[in-house]
C-alpha cells in the first residue's frame, strides 16, 4: 500500500477497518480531557470496560451463594477455567485439551521445565537467545542450577551478529545443529520483548526435534499479537501471561499449552489436587491420577477473581477474530514504520543530529523455506540517536504512552483492537513538533 503522511489518509483507512467498533469497548487514560495515545499494550493492555461487570457478578455470587458458588455461581467457580479454554485455545492454534489457564507465568514456566528439562550426563544445554525477557533469564538460571549444573556452561545464548539487532533464523538453526548431541531444550521468546522480533517457532522447533531436544516459548509478548498455530507446528509446551496484548490485568491468569503428545507419556512433573481426575479428585485418595489433558498441570482451584477479567477479554478476542486482528496489525505496524521514516526524511532536511533507527527487523527478510513466516508483530523498537530518554519523557508529557527500556530503546505497540490510524498519525505529527 502507499501510504501519505496526511490526516484525511489516516481516517480513511479507518473508515474501511472492519474493526473500528472494538476501540469503543476499552477504557483510555486522560490527559487534559483527551484519549492518550496508547502504545502500551505489549507492557499492559488496556481495560475492557465489560471488565468490571465480570468482576461484580463473581463478588454478587461470592455474597449470595457462600462457598455453594462453586456450583451455583452464574458461572461455577469449581469448573471456572474452563471458561477460558476454548477461547484461548483459539488464540494460539491448539486443541481444548492441550490448553489450559492457572498460576502466573513464571510459575508455569518452572512447572514446565520440571517436565521438560530432563538433563543428563551427555544432554544437559538449554538454548535460549540474548536478551531474553529477565524472569526467563533467571528461571532457567535456577533450573540449571537445580538439576547441579553452571548457568555459564549449561546455557547457550544466541546472539546477534555485529552491527545487527535481531537474530538471524540461519544462526539459530546452525547453532543447534552445531551443539545437537548436548542439547535438551531449546527455550526462547516467541516474540523478543527488547526488539519485538518474531521467532520462528515452526522452524526452531523442527530443528530442535531433529537434534534430540524438546522445544518450549514464552508467548508472553506473541499471545493476543500474532497468529499462532502451536499444534500444528508440534511445539512441546508454552505458556504465557494475559495482561499484555490479552488486556486482562496487571498480574492475571496465565495460559499453558502441553502438545497432546505429551498428555499420557510418563513425564515427571509437580502435582496438585487439580490436576487429578476429575471423576475420583473428591474421594480424597493417596497417588495422583492425572487427567489426561493439560489439566493435569494444575496445581489449585480456579483463581476466579483473576480468571473473570481474562473471560471478559477473550470474549472481545472471540468476537474480532485472530485473522482479522493479525492482518490490521500488520498495517498498523507498516504505518506507524512509514511515518517513523517520513519523521527521520524531515530530520534529514533540517540537519538534526537526532535519528530514529529501528530496530525492530521487516517481514520477509528471511524466509528460508518458510514463506509462512513473519518477523514482528504489533510492535517497533526505536533508538533515538543524540536524544534517548529525552525523547521519551517529552512524549510522555504529550500524552503519547510507550516504554522505555535500557539502554537506549522506545517500544511502542500499535495494538488492534484500540489503536487507529488516526493515532499513528497524530503521534507523527507530535513527534516533529518535538524534534523540531
Amino acid at each position: 500500500m502507499d501510504f501519505k503522511n496526511t490526516a484525511d489518509f489516516a481516517q480513511e483507512l479507518d473508515k474501511q477497518d472492519v474493526l473500528k467498533e472494538f476501540r469503543n469497548e476499552f477504557i483510555f487514560p486522560q490527559l487534559q480531557g483527551k484519549d492518550v495515545i496508547y502504545f502500551t499494550g505489549n507492557s499492559l493492555g488496556l481495560q475492557p470496560k465489560t471488565t468490571r461487570s465480570y468482576i461484580e457478578q463473581e463478588l454478587d455470587d461470592w455474597a449470595n451463594y457462600g462457598v455453594e458458588g462453586h456450583f451455583k455461581a452464574k458461572r461455577p467457580w469449581y469448573s471456572y477455567h474452563e471458561f477460558l479454554t476454548e477461547k484461548s485455545a483459539k488464540i494460539v492454534g491448539a486443541k481444548n485439551t492441550e490448553v489450559v489457564c492457572m498460576n502466573q507465568l513464571t510459575v508455569n514456566l518452572h512447572l514446565l521445565l520440571v517436565s521438560f528439562y530432563r538433563p543428563s550426563k551427555n544432554r544437559y544445554k538449554i538454548l535460549c537467545e540474548t536478551k531474553a525477557f529477565p524472569s526467563d533469564q533467571y528461571a532457567l538460571e535456577s533450573q540449571v542450577a537445580f538439576h547441579g549444573y553452571k548457568p555459564e556452561d549449561a546455557i547457550i545464548e544466541l546472539i546477534p551478529r555485529p552491527g545487527e539487532y535481531a537474530i538471524r533464523l540461519q544462526d539459530i538453526l546452525d547453532t543447534i545443529e552445531k551443539h545437537k548431541n548436548e542439547l535438551s531444550l531449546v527455550m526462547m521468546g516467541g516474540v523478543n520483548y527488547y526488539t519485538g522480533q518474531v521467532f520462528n517457532m515452526q522452524a526452531i522447533t523442527q530443528a530442535a526435534h531433529k537434534a534430540g531436544a524438546y522445544a518450549g516459548y514464552d508467548l508472553a509478548h506473541a499471545a493476543g499479537n500474532i497468529k499462532l498455530e502451536l499444534h500444528n507446528w508440534n511445539v512441546d509446551f508454552a505458556c504465557w501471561c494475559s495482561y499484555k496484548y490479552l488486556n486482562s490485568g496487571p498480574g492475571s491468569v496465565s495460559g499453558v499449552f502441553i502438545h497432546e503428545n505429551h498428555h499420557r507419556a510418563n513425564l515427571p512433573r509437580f502435582a496438585g489436587w487439580w490436576g487429578y481426575d476429575k471423576n475420583t479428585r473428591f474421594k480424597m485418595q493417596k497417588g495422583f491420577v492425572p487427567i489426561p489433558t493439560a489439566e493435569a498441570w494444575q496445581l489449585s482451584n480456579a483463581g476466579v477473581f483473576s480468571m473473570a477479567p481474562h473471560l471478559a477479554s477473550l470474549t472481545i478476542f472471540e468476537k474480532a477474530g485472530m485473522e482479522k486482528l493479525t492482518s490490521k496489525s500488520q498495517l498498523l505496524t507498516a504505518y506507524l514504520e512509514f511515518i517513523i521514516q517520513e519523521t527521520n526524511q524531515y530530520l534529514k532536511q533540517i540537519n538534526s543530529p537526532t535519528y530514529l533507527k529501528i530496530i525492530t527487523p521487516k517481514n520477509n527478510d528471511e524466509v528460508i523455506n518458510y514463506p509462512s513466516s513473519i518477523n514482528r508483530g504489533a510492535q517497533l523498537s526505536i533508538i533515538a540517536e543524540n536524544m534517548g530518554k529525552e525523547l521519551f519523557n517529552k512524549l510522555t508529557d504529550k500524552g503519547v504512552v510507550a516504554d522505555w527500556r535500557e539502554p537506549n530503546v522506545i517500544r511502542m505497540a500499535p495494538v488492534p483492537l484500540y489503536n487507529s490510524f488516526k493515532n499513528i498519525f497524530d503521534f507523527g505529527q507530535l513527534l516533529k513538533e518535538i524534534l523540531s
